[in-house]
């Protein structure tokens, strides 16, 4: 159970971990208006920001579906793997995006998908 919890807090602190790479140590970074100075970066800046961003959509629709697991008494086994298999994925795709590589990115985007899909689909059939 613990890994299931721990993989909430992780992902969703993975979208501060990104805007500390997109603003880390560059000295004009305005923080009285960092969504304006954001916008105007580019590079691994800017791919961090684009991460960011996206870590904050993805959480949701994993975190629903880690409830709905638990709620529907999902094996704990099972479960903990697939929050597993999100986080590495996760931070996989964070480490792709800024280093600018789409392919694996893409991969690795499908594979966190694809254990939150998991982990509804386990809720249906344990329920069923």
């Amino acid at each position: 159970m613990q890994t299931v919890y721990l993989s909430l807090l992780i992902s969703g602190l993975m979208p501060i971990l990104c805007a500390a790479i997109a603003k880390w140590g560059f000295k004009d970074f305005d923080n009285s208006d960092p969504r304006t100075w954001l916008s105007k970066q580019t590079g691994y800046r800017a791919r961090a920001n684009a991460a960011q961003a996206n870590c904050f959509e993805a959480f949701p629709f994993f975190a629903f579906s880690v409830f709905c697991a638990l709620s529907a008494n999902v094996d704990i086994q099972k479960l903990s793997a697939s929050c597993t298999v999100f986080v590495v994925a996760r931070a996989l795709y964070i480490l792709f995006y800024v280093a600018n590589k789409p392919t694996p990115r893409t991969v690795a985007w499908c594979t966190a998908l694809a254990s939150g899909v998991f982990n509804f689909v386990a809720a249906i059939f344990t329920m069923a």
